[in-house]
């Protein structure tokens, strides 16, 4: 996972988006009473939270330390480490993991899925979502367009992200031994917080690997290019949305 400076504060006020529509995916994860479920990727411990009141017994992992002190906060009566997504063990297998918005953080997915069908007892199903195959474009386009206009060419290591197609990932899977019994790729434009600050704030949070690239004294009128080129598209009624593409899958190890 890229180095990138998680600001929980930032992330529990102004991205609430992140969880809640994940919590759409829950519905595919079904959770049942007793169930073990690994919440991987589990942020500020909404979602492990939501699984955990069906009765299911949930344990969240995160890789940033900020994000599971702020989880750990949020509900001391779950469990949450710090671990990283592509080398994690637990001694006692899981019915289910479930992950959501992380996995197009990690540029090594056969690393995370080879730890996930270990973390797996047999016949344990894995369901996710996040971003897939053409997520975000108009924002990347803009991102690469303000950087070279002051004068910083592409850098394609400043990217974070992985954003495969269902084919892509679904061939991972079933490399692995999973057995894929659902995958859907759609466009979710997404509403972001804090009116006309929305897309400052998205990019100070989740592109700042762009932003740190360059001076700080730079960084507004970078955002503001940026802005200027994604307003016409991207902003309506006084709100930003981000143009999102989700990946879901569910798969099964058998």
């Amino acid at each position: 996972m890229p180095e990138n400076q998680w600001k929980s504060a930032l992330y529990e006020s102004k991205h609430s988006f992140v969880w809640r529509y994940g919590a759409d995916c829950l519905e595919l994860l079904s959770p049942q009473m007793g169930d073990r479920i690994l919440d991987l990727g589990c942020g500020t411990g909404r979602l492990a939270a939501q699984i955990a009141a069906s009765g299911a017994i949930a344990i969240g992992i995160d890789q940033s330390p900020t994000m599971v002190a702020q989880a750990q906060q949020n509900y001391p009566d779950l469990q949450f480490e710090v671990a990283d997504a592509r080398n994690f063990q637990f001694a006692e297998p899981f019915d289910a993991v479930f992950s959501n918005a992380t996995l197009h953080w990690i540029k090594e997915p056969e690393a995370v899925i080879a730890c996930i069908w270990n973390a797996l007892k047999p016949g344990g199903r894995f369901v996710a979502e996040f971003g897939g195959k053409g997520n975000i474009n108009a924002i990347v386009t803009a991102i690469n367009n303000a950087l070279e206009a002051v004068g910083y060419p592409v850098q394609p290591e400043l990217n974070p992200w992985y954003f495969p197609s269902i084919g892509d990932y679904s061939m991972l899977l079933e490399k692995q031994g999973f057995l894929v019994t659902y995958a859907t790729l759609f466009a979710r434009p997404t509403g972001l917080e804090d009116g006309e600050n929305g897309l400052q704030n998205w990019l100070e949070m989740f592109a700042n690997s762009f932003l740190q690239a360059i001076p700080a004294n730079k960084r507004p009128s970078v955002i503001q290019h940026i802005e200027n080129q994604l307003r016409p598209q991207l902003y309506r009624d006084g709100t930003w949305f981000a143009d999102y593409q989700r990946l879901r899958i569910v798969a099964r190890k058998e």
